[in-house]
């Protein structure tokens, strides 16, 4: 079980990614500010406690897998990346701009992406083909797919889930970044995903539902899942759409916003406060 001082440290370094998405969204006037800000505690538990990863050596050979399925929401990957050492802080300013590596979606050319994802129902797919080989292969590697919860609506995912299942692949870990809102408006009205849990239990995997913004609900789901049981396992994580930011929190327009000089000082301040009130616990 992790410690207090550790869920804060995770804590900590989620909000200093949660600046750096604002800042990088800001200074390029491009992006999808809103899907990143809701995944930015699952991204952070993932590459700073979760995965067998090294920056280092980004492509060693028994590492772990992660899969941005919702690619559109890059910059909090982007971000995780440079937090965690595989670019350049100094890379990650350059977002957005001309001749910039850091394509508006994740792109194999950028160190610690495993795909270039972006096309929406694709990523679960080349998550369970990853999970198939590893098994094959007799490695202990594990492999994380994130995906939008808008995304649920391609026909390829549920294609996928069924393999998953008969393949018993108990080394894979989907994850729904579950916030209700896509470009077009609520998940609900655009075309209805509910019930999810039962949806996907049917297809034979282990469910789980978290509040995907508190990192303690994210790290225990993660630490106690049985990867011994033949099950694949899928997260459904209960987040906010703009999380984080109080004026962008729950409103669909952030899906794709970019903030004014007001709104991006406003925002920053709001973040640098919590960022002062963990250092200070």
């Amino acid at each position: 079980m992790m410690m207090q001082n550790e869920i804060k440290e995770l804590q900590l370094q989620a909000e200093k990614i949660r600046k750096r998405v604002v800042e990088i969204v800001y200074s390029s006037k491009s992006g999808h500010i809103g899907g990143s800000l809701s995944s930015v505690e699952i991204e952070t538990a993932l590459y700073f406690h979760v995965m067998n990863i090294d920056p280092k050596n980004p492509a060693k050979d028994d590492r772990d897998r992660f899969i941005l399925s919702k690619g559109h929401s890059v910059e909090a990957l982007y971000s995780v990346l440079a937090a965690s050492g595989f670019i350049d802080d100094e890379l990650l300013n350059t977002y957005g701009h001309f001749n910039t590596k850091l394509a508006g979606h994740p792109t194999k050319k950028v160190p610690g992406v495993e795909l270039n994802s972006g096309a929406l129902g694709h990523g679960l797919s080349v998550g369970v083909g990853l999970a198939i080989a590893a098994k094959m292969d007799k490695k202990s590697v594990r492999t994380y797919v994130l995906m939008g919860d808008g995304e649920q609506g391609e026909g390829s995912i549920y294609e996928a889930a069924m393999s998953a299942s008969h393949y018993k692949l108990d080394n894979l870990v989907a994850i729904i970044d579950r916030n209700e809102l896509q470009i077009s408006g609520r998940t609900e009205n655009v075309m209805s995903l509910e019930p999810m849990r039962g949806r996907w239990e049917a297809f034979g995997w282990e469910v789980f539902d978290i509040e995907g913004n508190d990192m303690e609900s994210v790290v225990t789901t993660f630490d106690n899942m049985n990867h011994g049981n033949a099950k694949p396992k899928l997260i459904i994580a209960h987040t906010t759409k703009g999380c984080g930011i109080s004026f962008m929190e729950k409103i669909a327009k952030w899906h794709h916003g970019v903030p004014n000089e007001e709104q991006f000082n406003e925002a920053v301040a709001e973040i640098n406060d919590r960022i002062k009130s963990l250092n200070e616990e």
